[in-house]
Order: C-alpha cells, then structure tokens, then sequence
C-alpha cells in the first residue's frame, strides 16, 4: 500500500509517500480502506518528537481516517465488506479496570492511533470491529474524518466531564481549530451562549457562521479577559474551553465564580506558569480529559451523521502532499479540519 512514512523526527520535510507493507488481516480483526484522513495536532508533535517517545520506525502518523471495510477477520460478526465506516482512534485494551468500566480513554494501557501505534496516513488500517461507526451510504468521508477525534474530544471535555447545562454562559478561547469549531457546535446544540475569542476577523467570521453570540479580536485589545467580564455584566463565564494552555491565567479572569476550565490540550505550550490565587479564590475547577469514551463517540457521531453537528473541512490535500498539509497547520492559516484524499 502506499503511506507516509516518517523515518527520523523533524520538520514536515521527514514524510516522504512511499510503499509499506499491508497490514494482515487476522483474526478479530478488520481491515479498513481508507479514502479519508484528516489533520491534528498530535500529528505535528508526533512528527517532531518529545523525550521518551519511541516508535517503531517507519511510523505513520494520522488519528482519523474513513472509508469502507475491505476484510473481515475470523471471529467478527455483524460487518461486511463494503459498508462504510468512520474510526474511532482512541484505542483502549478491552480489559483493564477503567475499560471495563466504561472509561477507556483512561485505559491502563491507552493507546491513540498515529501517535504511539501507526496510523491513518495510508490505504489502509487494522483495527477491532469496536473502532468502527457506520456511515450512511450518502455521508462525506472527508466529513467523517474531520469530525471524530475533535467531536467526542470536545462532547467528553464538555457534556460528560464539564456537564454544561443549558443557559450557561461558554467561553472559547480561539475560533478556527478543529476541537474549538467542534465545542461551538455541542455548546449552543445544549443551549449554552458562547463567546469565541479568536486572532483575526476572518476567523471570528467563521465561528459566528458556526453560532457563536459574542466575537472577541484579541489583536484589537490589550486584555480580552476583561472584554469578557464586561460582556457578562461583571459576573464572568460558567466554563472556559482553552486548550492553548498559556492563556489559563486570562481564561482564569473570564471565569465566574465557580466556574470550570476545559482543557484537552496545550497547543500553546505545555509549562507555564499560573496565579493559584485565581483558582481558590474563585473556587474554579480545572476538568482535563483526553479523547472520549466509546458511548461518548458513538453518541457524537450519530449527532454528526443526524446533521445536528456539523464538521468543518478547511482544505483537502492529496495524501502524497502531507508536507504541505503540515505547513499548513503549523503556520495556523487553516479554519476547520485539514484532510487528506487517499
């Protein structure tokens, strides 16, 4: 089949198009052709690299992927080949206590596919049956790919660990990535108003279009926190979604009191520093979680392929140009999910 391999660590120049081995398929176990994959960030630091991170080299990056079944191993039931399917990249062992329990994004032994296992950058991928979701015939695969890991990413941070309730108030720090786009939707879909703090018009322009009530351009104030607070009559926001991570100190003045701060990332940075006066003064709670439950993905994408969630495709590359595809997610220029037609 051909992928993108990554053979050393680096810039995006590192992925080259080139034929690796099919996977076989075995027992269990089904075989997924792929026609779509689409872009994250873990790509990129994947790609780069961080200390201790060791893979089995040549890696292939990429956590969502759609397409259609084209094998079905010994021992599955209820899949045939040719039904269309979207993957659930959050890989969880099946047999540990937090799986068992329904928690298997906490999975002792977790797994997220293109990051520490290989991924979705190739024709094809194998998988468990219980990765999958079906597609209906007339469903967009790159719409598929662009909406699983951000939609159950951003409905498990906030509906099942940051319970928003209808009324409340959200705000979301920056306008255009896939996990933000991804909360506007679930925030006002549970009747929540949102305020979207974003760099630029164009991209405060897309995320109105998506819903949001209040548009913030940070490049047009010196501190949009107390933008927020004046915009609120001075009480605050119930819950802030800030995945850049640098930001916690302003996202920590946008807060009410007893208000929750989401977070599912660091795109910003991973250490920074923080007033801890702000956390027990306001009595705010910092919910983390990463990815989402398989209930949580199934209940998201079912919204998706309802039409009531609506995923947003920035830009579509040829799978042989996922070097460009990279330039252009690291340089922030895109508005939605990037993807690749393979």
């Amino acid at each position: 089949m051909k992928a993108i391999l990554l053979h050393e660590h680096g810039g995006p120049e590192k992925l080259t198009y080139a034929d690796f081995p099919t996977p076989e398929v075995t027992a269990g176990k089904v075989l997924v052709k792929l026609h779509a994959a689409a872009l994250n960030h873990m790509d990129l630091f994947v790609r780069a690299g961080w200390r201790g991170l060791k893979l089995d080299m040549p890696h292939i990056l990429g956590a969502d992927g759609a397409g259609e079944i084209a094998a079905v191993g010994d021992g599955v039931s209820g899949w045939e080949v040719g039904e269309r399917v979207v993957i659930n990249s959050n890989l969880g062992c099946g047999e540990c206590d937090f799986c068992l329990a329904g928690d298997d994004n906490r999975c002792d032994n977790w797994h997220l596919l293109g990051e520490t296992v290989r991924g979705t950058y190739a024709e094809f991928v194998l998988l468990s049956p219980k990765q999958l979701f079906r597609l209906p015939e007339d469903f967009d695969c790159h719409a598929a790919a662009a909406s699983s890991l951000v939609y159950q990413t951003a409905w498990h941070s906030l509906i099942t660990r940051g319970n928003l309730r209808p009324g409340e108030k959200v705000l979301v720090v920056g306008a255009s990535g896939g996990v933000n786009t991804a909360s506007i939707q679930i925030a006002k879909l549970t009747g929540a108003s949102v305020i979207v703090v974003g760099s630029d018009a164009k991209k405060l322009d897309h995320a109105k279009s998506l819903g949001a009530d209040i548009l913030i351009d940070r490049s047009k104030t010196d501190n949009w926190s107390k933008d927020v607070f004046k915009l609120t009559n001075r009480k605050g926001v119930d819950v802030v979604v800030d995945n850049v991570g640098t930001t916690f100190p302003l996202s920590f003045r946008a807060l009410r009191k007893g208000g929750r701060l989401l977070t599912v990332g660091n795109t910003g940075a991973p250490q920074f520093e923080i007033d801890n006066r702000y956390i027990f003064a306001k009595h705010i709670s910092i919910i983390g979680s990463t990815m989402g439950t398989l209930k949580d993905f199934e209940q998201v994408m079912s919204l998706v392929v309802a039409g009531k969630l609506n995923p947003v495709v920035d830009t579509t590359f040829d799978l042989k140009d996922a070097a460009l595809s990279h330039e252009r997610l690291e340089n922030n220029q895109q508005m939605g999910k990037i993807t690749l037609a393979i």
